[in-house]
């Protein structure tokens, strides 16, 4: 369970790298019009990094004390998490909204491609991918800490 935890733990995170740098690419970290916090996405981030480095002490280690240690760094990543798809959702559903080709009545400035949230560029496929993984593993990792299923 220590390795299915630590496959779906990389899986995740290499959707994660793909979301910051879709982000990072569209200008996020410069603010504009984002609704994803800076010092959210980068705790996230780091936290998540932080806690998949433990993991893989622990799984060369076999020490309870990682275990739990990386679990308890999941707890603020996945209320991170929820708090970035509780932000995203309405980017999403504006952009999926638009009919195509709108434009008149649209607010000065506001043409083709200006003050678009970066998350915008999110696909859903990728987001949807990246929560399943992280719930996977959350899930994989707190039962390794519990000792089910055996290391």
């Amino acid at each position: 369970m220590d390795i299915a935890a630590l496959v779906t733990w990389v899986i995740t995170a290499l959707g994660g790298f793909y979301m910051l740098g879709t982000w990072l690419s569209r200008g996020g970290a410069r603010g504009g019009s984002s609704h994803l916090p800076v010092p959210v996405i980068f705790g996230h981030f780091a936290l998540a990094a932080i806690g998949l480095v433990v993991w893989i002490v622990y799984v060369i280690a076999d020490k309870e004390a990682l275990a739990w240690t990386a679990f308890i760094l999941l707890v603020p990543v996945a209320l991170l998490g929820f708090v970035m798809l509780a932000r995203w959702i309405p980017v999403h559903r504006a952009h999926a909204t638009v009919p195509a080709g709108a434009g008149a009545g649209a607010a000065p400035g506001a043409g083709a491609g200006q003050d678009v949230p970066a998350e915008r560029h999110f696909p859903v496929a990728v987001v949807l991918a990246h929560g399943l993984f992280a719930v996977a593993t959350v899930l994989l990792v707190l039962l390794s800490a519990l000792s089910v299923g055996g290391s």
